[in-house]
């Protein structure tokens, strides 16, 4: 039996249990996995409309909506497709296959819960942190506050995973 800390000593934190932290590891994992794999369906949609002339076929989804095609999202949906029509899309694809490619190795690494998926995890959710933050302070909405609170939660409890481990704890 463990004697009561003495008067004034505050007890120490103990460590979280073992399950836990492998269920929000991989719940982590699962999260980074299925943004992979959104990634990949988004490649080959836009795979598929390759041959066909984007203008035309967001102008047609805008009127099948109903919406004003000079209204700022509906002009900002015409403006994209036109920028995708002239887009590189070696670079593109190359882009899209390395954000999928870290992704996976990323949610690989956290679901095994090795350091180096802990490390990948933390600086990819970091290098989003300024621009989602940016973003919220631009358009300040619920939905923007809780992708700011969410990838920081993240970012903070993979850095404290990482100082566990570097301190002997994990």
């Amino acid at each position: 039996m463990k004697p009561p800390p003495a008067a004034g000593n505050p007890p120490i934190a103990a460590a979280p249990h073992p399950d836990a932290r492998r269920r929000t590891l991989r719940t982590i994992a699962t999260f980074e996995a299925v943004k992979g794999v959104v990634a990949l369906a988004a490649a080959f949609g836009l795979l598929g409309l390759l041959h066909h002339d984007l203008h035309a076929i967001a102008l047609a989804l805008i009127g099948h909506i109903g919406l004003d095609p000079d209204a700022h999202y509906p002009s900002l949906l015409l403006h994209y497709a036109d920028l995708l029509h002239d887009a590189n899309l070696r670079k593109l694809y190359t882009l899209i296959a390395a954000y999928i490619a870290v992704r996976a190795f990323e949610s690989w690494g956290l679901w095994h819960e090795r350091a180096w998926g802990e490390w990948l995890g933390a600086l990819s959710g970091a290098i989003y942190l300024p621009l989602e933050f940016e973003h919220f302070l631009h358009r300040p909405r619920l939905a923007n506050a809780a992708v700011v609170a969410f990838n920081l939660a993240v970012v903070v409890f993979l850095g404290w995973q990482l100082w566990r481990r570097r301190r002997g704890g994990a």
